[in-house]
Parts: C-alpha cells; structure tokens; sequence
C-alpha cells in the first residue's frame, strides 16, 4: 500500500509489521516515520512515542477526557492512544500532506467513536485559524527530524503562540530528532524557556552526551516542573531513561 505525496514529492507506503499481531509501520521516502498497533492502541511500539505517551499521562489522568492538538499527524498513532486511554477526548491533527492524512486514515482506521478534527495546511498558520475560544490540556509537535527545522515554527515567537492556545493545566510537548551536538535541542530550550513556565527534557540517558543521532522529548509546563513528574518519568522508562529539569538542563540551554 503506497501513496504519492504531492508536497514533498516522496511515496508514503504502508505495511504489516512481522514482529507485531495488528501492527502496521508507516514509511516515508523510505524511512520509518511511525508504528501503529490497531489491535492495542494503548500499546505504543517506538520509544520516543511511549516517552510523549507517558507524558500525557502526566497531564491527564487515565479515563479523563482531554483536548489534544496534535501538530504534525503521522499515522495518529498518539490521537489513537489518546482516545483508547480516554474516551470522549476531542482532539485536532495538522499535517502539511493531504494526500498522507488521506492514507493514514483510509488504511489505518481510527479507534470507534475518535473526534478527530483534520486540519490540512502548516502548523504556524493553522494553529492561528483554530477557533479563537479552543483551549487544549495537550498540545504535541512532532514535526522537527533533523538540524534544518522550518525556522517560523522552530522559534521562541510560536512556542508562545501554543502556549496561549494552552487550558490551565495545559502542556506543550515537543519532539526534537537532532544530530550529534544536539545543535537543535539546545537551541529549542532555550526559545521554551523564554515562552513557557517552566522546561524539563527526557529521553534515553545516552543521547545527553551528545554523542548520537536521536530524539529528545522537551515538555513545556505553565507551573514549576513537578519532582514528582521527573520520578515517574524515569521510572516508567523505557530504560535507561533520564530527565533534565531545573539547573541540571542549563547544560542543554543554547
């Protein structure tokens, strides 16, 4: 199963995975992009998304309902967990490609009884046309894959302009894939730090030295960072897990 993607000119291409009963592995100009468990959605397979699912966790209590924006959609496969853990959520997924969300909704199926609201267009511009009243308890990017990350989007000015989209609860989760140096990651610390209350990362233990190629989770809070979230985090793994919170993420601050 294959698809033309018109914007980037790359195929998407959707197939079973052999190692999992249900699940599928979505690819794009051949590279793994996302995994997706139809027969548990609860079941996250790809570490860096088990680490944003936690996160969520964190946010929102199991069972209750939330409003997610997702900003970059991939295969939904957090909009599937987010409703499979909490039904009733009302949730909205930006994606650039409307032939990929097409695709993805078409071969994968959404849970029964997903509100899913499908937003076509960037993520900076569409987050501005949502309704002015819509409040979100999450609020995930997941769009950067690498050092060149659009710069209107990579930036202090659109950090803000999520976080007033934000409930009072509310948390702005957002994957960084970076290269060794951490080039990216660094500079995305510093631009939360200067739009949010607070900024913890999380991720692998390895990938705070710098040394390899991978993703790094920064959450953005409106309150100071919870010991108690760092705790569960790393204990919730997957292992070796590590949180930088406080003065011990100045290392990573630009």
């Amino acid at each position: 199963m294959s698809r033309f993607l018109r914007t980037t000119g790359q195929h998407a291409v959707i197939e079973p995975d052999p190692f999992t009963d249900g699940g599928f592995v979505l690819s794009i100009g051949g590279a793994e992009q996302s995994h997706v468990d139809l027969a548990d959605p609860e079941d996250i397979f790809y570490e860096y998304l088990r680490r944003i699912g936690h996160m969520v966790d964190l946010a929102a209590p199991w069972g209750e309902a939330v409003t997610a924006l997702h900003l970059g959609a991939g295969a939904l496969t957090l909009a599937r967990y987010i409703q499979a853990t909490r039904p009733g959520s009302v949730q909205y997924a930006v994606e650039l490609e409307r032939e990929l969300l097409d695709f993805v909704l078409e071969q994968l199926p959404l849970p029964e009884g997903t509100e899913l609201h499908t937003v076509i267009g960037d993520a900076r511009e569409a987050l501005a046309e949502l309704p002015a009243d819509l409040r979100f308890d999450v609020v995930i990017l997941d769009i950067f894959s690498g050092p060149d990350a659009p710069e209107h989007i990579a930036c202090q000015e659109f950090y803000k302009e999520c976080a007033a989209r934000l409930s009072a609860r509310g948390v702005l989760i957002v994957n960084v894939g970076d290269e060794p140096g951490l080039t990216l990651v660094r500079s995305q610390v510093a631009a939360l730090r200067r739009a949010m209350t607070d900024v913890a990362a999380f991720a692998e233990a390895g990938m705070f030295t710098g040394r390899y190629p991978g993703n790094i989770i920064l959450a953005g809070t409106q309150k100071p960072w919870p010991p108690e979230w760092t705790a569960a985090l790393t204990a919730r793994g997957p292992h070796p897990a590590k949180v930088l919170a406080g003065v011990d993420l100045d290392q990573l601050s630009g």
